[in-house]
């Protein structure tokens, strides 16, 4: 069967947020066709990552972040999402129905200020066996004390540094790691002034499939 006509880079710019042309970036590196899959979306914010799958033909989108009113008015009035407000994706049980269906096909993830084993283990628990994880990896969120001496924005070398040892950590946690990819975005600086203007850390976004049945602790 043909796979149905993807977005242009044109069409990629209507997204609601620049999450959706990170996503979008990810799903065709990796070659990943979203369509009739049932996805969640952790830390949704605004719903970018949401909006880029629904584009690309998923048939629903669990959408959970801390917020409340954040998520974008065309996608919480869509009948393809259901939205989960006021809702820590670290402490978020899938609901009933979705637990019955072994759980969701794909799980896409920006978590701020969480690490992603942390993030990692929690969507384990979404996820079906044979499921699939993007994740937006950024490092200023894995480094140490010492890495952020200098700040939060980061030498792109050690940025670099920083990912590449949480992506090969993953392995050992139960996870293959099927894409890696930098995204064509900067991540936003913390603190939004003329010194940070236009600056950002590099970030990556990495594709997974769980390596066992058992949940990465």
């Amino acid at each position: 069967m043909d796979l149905p006509p993807k977005p242009s880079d044109a069409d990629a710019y209507t997204y609601v947020s620049r999450g959706g042309l990170k996503l979008h970036h990810a799903l065709t590196q990796f070659n990943l066709d979203p369509t009739d899959l049932i996805c969640a979306d952790f830390g949704c914010s605004t719903g970018g990552f949401t909006d880029c799958l629904l584009h690309h033909h998923a048939t629903h989108v669990h959408c959970i972040d801390t917020a409340y009113g954040q998520l974008a008015w065309k996608l919480r009035q869509d009948n393809r999402t259901t939205v989960h407000e006021r809702s820590n994706a670290l402490h978020t049980d899938p609901p009933k129905l979705v637990a019955e269906e072994g759980g969701v096909d794909l799980i896409v993830m920006d978590l701020g200020w969480t690490k992603q084993q942390r993030a990692l283990a929690a969507a384990r628990t979404w996820l079906k066996d044979d499921g699939q994880i993007i994740s937006l990896v950024k490092p200023h969120y894995e480094a140490t004390k010492q890495e952020l001496e200098a700040g939060m924005i980061l030498d792109p070398a050690l940025a670099q540094s920083i990912a590449e040892r949480v992506r090969d950590s993953l392995p050992a946690m139960g996870w293959q790691v099927l894409g890696w990819t930098q995204s064509p975005l900067l991540g936003s600086a913390r603190k939004k002034n003329k010194k940070n203007k236009g600056k950002g850390n590099p970030e990556w976004l990495i594709l997974l499939t769980p390596s066992s049945k058992e949940s990465p602790s």
